[in-house]
């Protein structure tokens, strides 16, 4: 065999271990499924997770109920925390790596504490979260009847504390 036909031949191989390879990646690609976007929680579902909570709080219905308000509160207020913070930033101008990194990563109680009005509710210090999942449970159960079956969980919750806990001006 001569040395122009081995190259001939390598060179038809590799052509051949590339078609392979991209025919097997597009196969790759057309099974993998569509991701979805998050499921909303509805008001429905949380109500009927907390609606348990009374009998079985350490199940997990119960513990669903107790997270999902919990996870709201933190949340509401850390996006809060770093929306005033990044909003107070922009208006005073300048700052060094080492400043926005302190200020984005850690803000400070006080600043969580500043940033809670802006949410609109204002649990005050300390409000133990047994007590705020009890007033928001009591709501929930008080709206069942009235809420749309596909009502978001979150605006149910929001109305909740808002109405329960107003901020003092």
């Amino acid at each position: 065999m001569s040395l122009n036909n081995k190259h001939s031949s390598l060179r038809n191989t590799t052509k051949r271990y590339f078609k392979l390879a991209c025919a097997l990646l597009l196969l790759q690609l057309m099974s993998v499924t569509t991701a979805n976007a998050l499921a909303v929680v509805t008001s429905e579902e949380l109500a009927s997770h907390c609606g348990l909570l009374k009998t079985k709080l350490e199940a997990t219905d119960g513990q669903y109920c107790v997270r999902y308000i919990q996870g709201f509160i933190d949340g509401a207020i850390a996006t809060d925390a770093r929306v005033m913070l990044n909003a107070e930033n922009t208006a005073s101008g300048n700052e060094t790596f080492a400043e926005r990194a302190m200020r984005t990563r850690m803000p400070s109680r006080v600043d969580r504490s500043r940033a809670a009005k802006l949410a609109g509710f204002c649990l005050g210090d300390p409000v133990p979260l047994r007590d705020v999942v009890d007033v928001v449970v009591a709501d929930l159960a008080d709206q069942r009847n009235s809420m749309t079956k596909d009502e978001p969980a979150m605006e149910v919750v929001y109305k909740s504390l808002l109405k329960n806990f107003p901020c003092k001006q």
